[in-house]
């Protein structure tokens, strides 16, 4: 039974990519009587789902999710959209008397919500933007990347040279404003609406890194490059967000014969392990997260149970097990 409280419960699991959210996270939300609320930016699009790790079908009904598979990969997913739809989300799942249940690894979004960023603080120069991205086809990414560096090292590391989308934007914040991201974002209030419960899982480097390249085999195994073929084919532009997300852009590289498909595997590992990284850095710089050690993977019931404890603590009065 949830405790009273005078602010909405939320209960949010995060950490990095391959770090095993995903077994942890059904298990939670089936003791809790959760609905989950997928915390991932590339999630939400449809046919894409090998390179993303979706829950497969009969994971996802043994809990209801949300966000996942609701857009074509055509359409320019955003911060803003998803803080809009989780907060409608939030009031939804919590009118049939369950807990909302953020799982993933986008830091950014995920703050949005927990913290209720305001995204219209800063309005848009359409031309600054398309001199950006002139720029870029000129001289490439990590060139237009290196100007972030340059007046925002901080943003710089939370974002990858290949999202040019969020990379330009925050140029764009310092050209209108005269302050950083980093300052926007620190700027804004830290008081959230909820009840929160933010449990972070982390492990040793070393294995994360040898679980991504491990993971990354399994998906090529499972039809990675067929799958970008046929996104392809339906009409989505390479230059589509989508195709920018890890996993895509390096097969879209491949694919257009700029890479070998070998070379294709290395940059994606790699990239992979440095976006882990960030990821990492990110959650570091956020309050409120209660850390939890998975490196021992034969302990999951531990884990599990560490867990069970930290939200009985924060949310539960009783438990009642069905």
């Amino acid at each position: 039974m949830l405790a009273p409280s005078p602010k909405p419960k939320l209960l949010v699991l995060l950490g990095p990519t391959a770090v095993g959210k995903t077994k942890l996270s059904l298990e939670i939300a089936q003791r809790f009587n959760c609905e989950i609320i997928s915390g991932d930016s590339m999630q939400v699009y449809r046919g894409m789902d090998i390179g993303t790790a979706k829950a497969s079908e009969a994971e996802q009904k043994l809990v209801p999710h949300h966000l996942i598979d609701i857009h074509d990969p055509s359409y320019p997913f955003s911060a803003a959209e998803f803080q809009e739809r989780v907060k409608a989300l939030i009031k939804d799942i919590h009118s049939r008397g369950k807990l909302p249940f953020i799982v993933g690894g986008t830091g950014l979004y995920i703050e949005s919500v927990c913290y209720d960023y305001q995204f219209t603080d800063v309005s848009m120069d359409e031309e600054f933007r398309q001199a950006q991205e002139f720029y870029a086809d000129q001289h490439g990414e990590e060139a237009l990347h290196a100007k972030l560096r340059d007046i925002d090292p901080e943003s710089a590391d939370r974002l990858h040279a290949n999202d040019r989308r969020r990379v330009i934007r925050a140029l764009e914040i310092y050209h209108i404003s005269g302050e950083t991201m980093t300052d926007h974002l620190a700027a804004q209030k830290k008081e959230s609406p909820y009840e929160l419960c933010i449990i972070g899982l982390t492990m040793d480097r070393a294995l994360l890194y040898q679980r991504i390249e491990e993971r990354i085999d399994a998906m090529m195994d499972e039809g990675l490059v067929e799958e970008v073929q046929s996104i392809l084919a339906s009409g989505c532009p390479k230059q589509a967000i989508s195709m920018q997300a890890l996993g895509y852009k390096e097969i879209v590289s491949y694919l257009e014969g700029e890479l070998t498909l070998d070379a294709a595997v290395t940059l994606l590992k790699r990239d992979t392990r440095r976006f882990a990284k960030r990821q990492l850095s990110w959650f570091r710089h956020m309050k409120d997260i209660q850390w939890v050690d998975v490196t021992d993977l034969a302990n999951f019931s531990a884990h599990f149970e560490m867990i069970s404890d930290i939200l009985a603590g924060k949310f539960v009065h009783k438990i009642e097990y069905n």
